[in-house]
């Protein structure tokens, strides 16, 4: 019989660094609900990003950028991302530097809509492929939380969205569009890969 002093625990799966983003999410987003017929918290976005993220094959710190990546825009501006450039890293923070479209320490005042939207969808196209991975799975789960809501309320699922439904699918498709090349060898290579039986 095996000792238990003899066994040993496996290596975790993640960092402290992890866990530690976990908790600087959940602290920003604390009294923030999601868009949509189920006022959901705001981290359950967060940690579906994350899951896309890692189920892609992204790493540690994509999946930590995941967590983080509205963190900046409805948590305190520019000073958020300086906290997480200390704590996270160059990587982390140019990760979420990219997804962000509003730096503003106030995030209840923002450029306007529109114009703000169509500069962050340009920009999408210019965007490494560590922010392109991150900027798609957002986008894959805002717009499949949506189907899902209009599934069940119809179009009024479109009055949580300033613009309505047409500016909300075609700036999330503009979006996808913009990170396509970026994402586009990343895909090849992960059909490549053979899917365990």
């Amino acid at each position: 019989m095996t000792s238990t002093s003899a066994m040993s625990d496996p290596p975790a799966c993640y960092s402290s660094r992890f866990v530690a983003a976990l908790s600087f999410a959940a602290e920003t987003h604390a009294s923030q609900r999601r868009k949509g017929r189920v006022a959901l918290p705001y981290v359950t976005h967060l940690f579906a990003v994350c899951t896309l993220v890692w189920t892609y094959d992204g790493d540690e710190d994509q999946a930590i950028a995941a967590l983080l990546h509205d963190a900046v825009e409805d948590g305190g501006g520019a000073p958020v991302l300086e906290r997480i450039r200390r704590l996270f890293g160059d990587r982390v923070a140019g990760i979420v530097d990219a997804a962000t479209d509003s730096d503003s320490i106030d995030p209840t005042v923002k450029a306007e809509w529109r114009p703000r939207k169509k500069a962050h969808v340009a920009h999408a196209g210019t965007v490494d492929a560590d922010a392109a991975l991150v900027m798609a799975c957002d986008k894959l789960h805002n717009l499949t939380a949506t189907v899902a809501d209009l599934a069940v309320q119809g179009e009024h699922v479109f009055g949580n969205f300033k613009g309505g439904a047409e500016v909300k699918f075609r700036t999330s498709c503009g979006l996808l569009c913009g990170l396509r090349e970026r994402v586009e060898q990343w895909v090849d290579d992960f059909l490549r890969e053979p899917f365990a039986g």
